[in-house]
């Protein structure tokens, strides 16, 4: 019964948790369509996650979510003081293509979107066979550090989440 009305547990909790945030509200209305949100969506796309892969590791997400959230901040500033004093001139982007030991699609996934979601760096693609990512960066005088970094500092704690 709990996996017919919860196939996907977490997802129904950052769901619920997500609404409850965005509406700024813990009226009884709000609390209700939290619950709702939470319980049918992941069961209204239930059959299209047929394989879906569920995290081995739990405990590792936080310091996961707080080394992201670190990155992202550091990254802003940086960003902000090169497109305040770093002349066009002097910018080096850099397309850098990282190998990925992971294999999970939910983990690639993840690993692309906090790639985007630090400024400066967006994923750009995926090859075919899953097992390499394109990245830009805004500015990259050393693109094998990147790579390192990509690899180093999320690609292994994803892999310690999923597999």
């Amino acid at each position: 019964m709990r996996a017919r009305l919860f196939p996907h547990p977490l997802l129904s909790l950052v769901l619920a948790v997500v609404w409850l945030l965005l509406v700024s509200s813990l009226s009884p209305n709000s609390i209700l369509f939290a619950v709702l949100l939470g319980v049918f969506v992941p069961m209204f796309t239930q059959p299209y996650w047929p394989g879906m892969t569920r995290p081995t590791r739990l405990s590792a997400v936080p310091g996961y979510v707080l080394i992201v959230l670190y990155d992202i901040v550091i990254a802003n500033i940086q960003v902000a003081l090169i497109v305040l004093f770093k002349p066009s001139s002097k910018l080096q982007p850099a397309w850098v293509s990282v190998p990925l030991e992971i294999r999970t699609p939910e983990a690639i996934t993840i690993l692309a979107g906090t790639i985007t979601l630090t400024p400066g760096t967006v994923s750009c693609d995926l090859a075919e066979d899953g097992h390499a990512i394109l990245v830009h960066c805004l500015h990259a005088p050393d693109p094998d550090s990147v790579r390192e970094d990509i690899k180093n500092r999320y690609e292994r704690r994803l892999k310690e989440i999923f597999e």
